[in-house]
């Protein structure tokens, strides 16, 4: 893939969109970047529901250190107390449940009784998201839900004997060479799962890099490359309006010359040769324009911020929509 094609290539999409920032990698090399001003380079922002990908990072480390036991360790092991909930399915839950969001919990992410907003004003997230009734059987349907993030948090927490801003400053902010950052906690001073995580878009773009790098950094394995493949494959498919699937606290999708959601048409029908093949990438996703792409095959990593206002809409979907295609053609017609 040419680079310097790519580079034209962006600057004739990504200014007119006012994003935040937009940080494109290849082969470790960054070869587009766009701030919309000096602040957005300098100061941390919020990455929104980014943060559940960091927390399954973490995940995998303290799985890799015996830390946590493996993935199909049910809940109860974590909150005996869920051994005398009246729903028997429930103590069964298991971690990997929890990671892929199919745990069943009757939930509603942004608004009702079961929230995340909900959850926020009580004394006690934790307790909160695991008193919620089951709607579905485990392991069936992806809810998505801040809620169980907060719950993994909390058993990270329990099991590497610090608080997990430590435990990630240590095994995974330290080595990359994250030192600006803020966590916020909930009042049990669990540091936050789902969201509540700032940081520099140039250090979201070093946490893609080691996925692409198969957990691998400037020598040292952080992650075991066997846990950076398990939690980026696919484990369920989504719902609409969402697309694609979901893994490990991170979702996952291809492109194959098309893409359709709710808010794109075809770019146009793919010929015999492009059928032959697609991009499969995986990314992290918070609220509000935060992403970060890894597109292993094209050995890339893309960051995109955003900061726009409620009566601004952002513009959606800015890599499925308008990088993807271009990448695609780049690496389907270049030598």
């Amino acid at each position: 893939m040419n680079s310097l094609n790519l580079h034209h290539t962006l600057q004739q999409i990504i200014p007119p969109l006012d994003l935040r920032s937009c940080l494109v990698s290849v082969r470790g090399e960054i070869v587009y970047k766009h701030f919309r001003n000096t602040q957005a380079e300098t100061d941390i922002a919020k990455i929104n529901s980014c943060t559940k990908s960091i927390i399954s990072a973490l995940i995998c480390i303290a799985m890799d250190q015996g830390l946590l036991p493996e993935a199909g360790t049910p809940i109860s092991t974590f909150f005996p107390q869920l051994t005398s909930d009246p729903d028997p399915r429930k103590p069964a839950i298991t971690l990997e449940q929890l990671l892929t969001m199919t745990a069943g919990f009757n939930w509603d992410e942004f608004g009702g009784q079961n929230s995340f907003p909900r959850m926020t004003r009580t004394d006690h997230w934790v307790n909160f998201a695991l008193e919620q009734r089951l709607r579905h059987e485990p392991g069936t349907h992806m809810e998505y839900n801040s809620g169980v993030s907060q719950i993994l948090s909390s058993i990270l927490m329990q099991h590497v004997g610090m608080s997990v801003a430590a435990y990630a400053e240590r095994y995974l902010f330290g080595p990359l060479g994250i030192q600006d950052y803020e966590w916020e906690q909930d009042p049990q001073g669990v540091h936050t799962g789902g969201f509540g995580l700032r940081l520099l878009p140039t250090d979201l773009l070093r946490f893609g890099q080691l996925y692409l790098q198969e957990g691998k950094w400037e020598g040292k394995q952080l992650i075991s490359s066997q846990l950076v493949q398990r939690s980026t494959q696919p484990f369920i498919t989504v719902s609409p309006p969402n697309h694609g699937s979901y893994g490990w606290h991170w979702w996952v999708d291809q492109y194959a010359g098309q893409h359709l959601d709710d808010n794109s048409v075809p770019q146009h029908r793919p010929t015999d040769s492009e059928l032959l093949q697609s991009l499969d990438y995986y990314y992290a996703r918070g609220f509000g324009g935060q992403y970060v792409y890894v597109v292993p095959e094209l050995e890339l990593v893309t960051v995109l911020t955003n900061d726009k206002r409620k009566k601004e809409k952002p513009p959606i979907d800015v890599f499925p929509r308008f990088i993807v295609p271009e990448l695609w053609k780049l690496a389907t017609f270049s030598e």
